[in-house]
């Protein structure tokens, strides 16, 4: 067999094996979600080797659309990260056999500190399973290891009961793109929902030309602002906008005599312009309605910069 069949049939037996787990989703998840919504707490995430692995995953998921979690090493926890867990915090455990020494050695504590235990396992006769208030089933039929020993079906069924979990929590809480935002200040989201105009525009060296100059001015003007078009500038405010586009339209329609024409001849009259102080965001939803790259920004009737996608 070569690679791309061996590659091939990975993927449809873990199709396979997701497709047999969605069978099996219970009334325990909607316990899981009630829960979680309910706590005044954390949720927790704990699981060794590659259900840890997952498991700082789906606690990365939680923390970034609304449900505050972290994940927590079991041998860490043993040996006292244990004092980071409160009473009100909802414990998620993962262990596919459910039988994990590591994990199991933590119940103790976390049946005399009150914690709600959240078991994702395998098996749900498991010791782990037993011992906690809700299970999530991610039994799967077979690994899609040939030796049936490398974790492969069943780390990608935890990862997707994350999935299910973290994204049943954004329903219920009804959570937002400027929530999203929110928690990801550096993302191109979170850039576009919690940024002003005013903090990205180019507001240095604008593409300014006067009415009067000529298309080879206007060439090298928009070639050195780097923007991909000139502002046309009369008495402090912008009367017409030349583009790249503009240029090669008057090029082909004109051919040589072009060359003899004024920025006046072929800008583009009263420009479209946008408050600093809108959000950036509404200034590319206004972009897209209008179909254009770039707005002139104005603050207070005077021209301060200019906004392109």
């Amino acid at each position: 067999m070569n690679v791309i069949n061996i590659a091939q049939e990975v993927i449809q037996t873990e199709i396979e094996s997701l497709a047999f787990m969605s069978t099996r989703v219970d009334e325990g998840f909607s316990l899981a979600v009630d829960v979680i919504l309910k706590s005044s707490g954390r949720t927790i995430i704990c699981g060794m080797g590659k259900s840890g692995i997952i498991g700082k995953k789906i606690a990365a998921s939680f923390a970034s659309t609304g449900t505050p979690s972290f994940f927590m090493h079991p041998g860490e926890a043993f040996h006292g990260d244990l004092g980071m867990v409160k009473p009100e915090d909802v414990f998620i455990a993962i262990s596919n056999s459910g039988e994990t020494d590591e994990v199991l050695k933590l119940l103790p504590f976390l049946r005399n500190n009150g914690n709600f235990v959240i078991a994702i396992t395998g098996n749900m006769h498991s010791t782990l399973s037993r011992n906690a208030q809700c299970h999530l089933d991610i039994a799967v039929p077979r690994e899609a290891c040939k030796l049936q020993l490398a974790p492969t079906s069943s780390t990608t069924a935890t990862l997707v009961m994350g999935d299910a979990l973290t994204v049943a929590l954004m329903e219920k809480r009804k959570f937002q793109p400027e929530h999203f935002a929110r928690f990801h200040p550096g993302g191109s989201l979170g850039k576009r929902l919690l940024s002003k105009v005013k903090d990205v525009m180019v507001t240095q060296n604008l593409p300014i030309i006067s009415q009067d100059d000529s298309l080879i001015d206007v060439i090298h003007t928009i070639s050195s602002g780097k923007l991909g078009l000139a502002l046309v500038v009369y008495n402090g405010s912008v009367i017409s906008i030349i583009t790249d586009g503009d240029l090669r339209r008057t090029i082909e329609r004109y051919e040589k005599s072009a060359f003899d024409l004024k920025a006046r001849d072929f800008a583009k009259l009263k420009p479209l312009s946008i408050s600093e102080d809108t959000g950036v965001d509404q200034a590319f939803q206004f972009m897209d309605e209008k179909g254009v790259n770039a707005l002139v920004v104005y603050n207070a009737g005077k021209l301060v910069g200019v906004i392109r996608k």
